[in-house]
């Protein structure tokens, strides 16, 4: 009866954890950037995931921990897609889950994209292989608008953090790939309203997001990345480590010898499979994150 019981409460938990809210966060209308059509959602054949593309309204997803588990912890979560897509399950939704498991209190975000049609992920690589130039322009053009959705997302947790149980002083922000550049934008730009308190990209893109000199004043981070990334982004992140570390601030690397790009929540049978473990143990670490039952 005990084993039935504990099964059901899982499933509570779990269906819990699936029932969320979409956060309208606020901006401004860029003179800059048009888009047409709506957000598109679909799976990727090109990335084998599921995407969203054209974001021109950002908002934000809830993952609330089952009742009774929150330990007051909260990230916002910026899924990776080099500005043109977001790779929404392995490096948004799962990631989520697995805090929400945990009692952190996770927000997936939508921030604004390059503008594009219908399939975000085939517009990426035809612009990018054929037009670096332009490629390049957009994205310059965008992430502003990236990183102050961002900075907006911030703000908005800790706003409401004391209705939604959250410790004002445990906002996390945690990026991959083209999210790890608006992470490094989010704290770069941070007021003491939306500046994070601890920071986590993951395999950033510091070419869409250089690594520039650091006060005193930011937050602690945890950089994760594969030696063997095929977009050359481990030298950036070994860059992102020693801003912080020659700051004399809080920071920790993981580089992993092998995981390539874009992992994820993906299983690969490799170390950097549990990244996401080394983070809840430097949570803890750190004292930013209440260990289960404590």
């Amino acid at each position: 009866m005990r084993t039935v019981f504990l099964i059901f409460t899982l499933l509570l938990n779990g269906l819990f954890i699936q029932s969320q809210e979409i956060i309208a966060l606020p901006y401004e209308k860029p003179e800059s950037v048009s888009w047409e059509g709506g957000e598109k959602a679909f799976f990727s054949t090109i990335w084998n995931t599921e995407v969203v593309c054209n974001v021109s309204v950002p908002t934000m997803e809830v993952f609330r921990p089952a009742p009774g588990t929150a330990n007051g912890t909260s990230v916002v979560i910026a899924p990776g897609g080099g500005l043109y897509a977001l790779s929404i399950e392995s490096e948004g939704n799962m990631v989520a889950r697995w805090l929400a498991e945990r009692g952190i209190t996770a927000f997936v975000l939508k921030y604004r994209l390059v503008p594009t049609g219908e399939d975000g992920v085939r517009d990426l690589n035809e612009t990018s292989k054929n037009n670096l130039e332009e490629f390049k322009r957009l994205i310059s053009v965008v992430i502003p608008y990236s990183v102050a959705d961002g900075l907006a997302a911030v703000k908005h947790v800790r706003e409401h953090a004391k209705e939604w149980g959250l410790k004002e002083d445990r906002i996390g922000f945690m990026g991959f790939s083209a999210g790890g550049a608006v992470t490094m934008g989010v704290a770069y730009n941070a007021t003491p309203e939306s500046g994070p308190d601890f920071l986590v990209p993951v395999y950033a893109w510091t070419d869409a997001m250089p690594v520039q000199p650091v006060s005193a004043d930011q937050p602690p981070m945890l950089v994760i990345c594969a030696s063997d990334d095929p977009l050359g982004l481990a030298s950036g992140s070994l860059d992102l480590y020693k801003s912080w570390y020659d700051a004399r601030l809080r920071v920790a690397l993981h580089m992993y010898s092998k995981g390539g790009h874009g992992f994820g929540m993906r299983s690969q049978g490799l170390p950097s499979d549990s990244w996401i473990e080394r983070f809840y143990d430097w949570g803890i670490a750190e004292e930013l994150i209440n260990p289960a039952g404590k």
